[in-house]
């Protein structure tokens, strides 16, 4: 293992070390579907510890960083796999414009629920996307077959509000509007209710071309058109 990585596994061993909770775990490893088994920490104090054991971190490379968000989520422990994408979000800074080919798709591919995807989503994909062109990237996952690409693709422009290119996540949530697979369907409503916030009439412009009902979608976009402004 490279030096950087095995830095990063040896503190975040050290930081999980004698805090896990049995039943918090046994709860949390079937909310999960049994996808991994749990140490039992919760979100908070998995952050606070593992801000305090990577303090002294030095800064990595992209290729450096990469590495170890691999490493993290190739251990069993679910808590190991959320601190993959936690020490993203905390160097992704370091990440190069090949990031996302080289390492998020094997990330987001790897024991893959939608907790771990999200976190991808919004540590990494979110803001690379937003960095560098991922057009072409983003275009191959929404037309994959896995519904972890498909659905990251969906939410790549999470959080960007007004920057948000509406006619591209609109044009992907379209390929998508028939597919009643719920990650998915949960994904699109989430995109349309983003953009209610500052663009209402792009969705109710997009609902009206889409009659046809995709209930998980439908609720979550008119629950945001609900809290927009009315439209004059």
């Amino acid at each position: 293992m490279h030096s950087w990585a095995r830095l990063v596994v040896d503190s975040t061993h050290a930081a999980f070390a004698f805090q896990g909770d049995p039943q918090r775990a046994e709860g949390a490893a079937k909310y999960m579907k049994h996808i991994a088994p749990f140490i039992g920490i919760t979100a908070p104090d998995r952050r606070r510890l593992l801000k305090a054991h990577w303090r002294d971190l030095p800064t990595p490379s992209s290729k450096e960083l990469g590495q170890a968000c691999v490493k993290l989520m190739s251990l069993p422990e679910r808590e190991f796999h959320y601190a993959s994408y936690d020490l993203l979000e905390t160097y992704v800074d370091s990440a190069d414009e090949f990031f996302l080919d080289e390492y998020l798709e094997r990330l987001l591919t790897t024991s893959s629920w939608w907790d771990t995807v999200d976190g991808f989503v919004n540590a990494g994909v979110s803001p690379l996307c937003r960095r560098f062109d991922a057009t072409a990237i983003i275009d191959d996952w929404s037309e994959s077959e896995n519904r972890w690409l498909i659905r990251a693709a969906i939410g790549h422009q999470r959080g960007w509000k007004k920057d948000t290119d509406v006619d591209y996540v609109l044009t992907i949530c379209d390929r998508h509007w028939h597919d009643s697979e719920f990650f998915i369907a949960k994904a699109i409503g989430w995109a349309l209710r983003d953009i209610t916030s500052f663009n209402p009439k792009a969705v109710r412009g997009f609902l009206a071309e889409h009659p046809t009902r995709n209930s998980v979608a439908l609720r979550e976009a008119e629950r945001g058109l609900q809290r927009a402004k009315p439209a004059y």
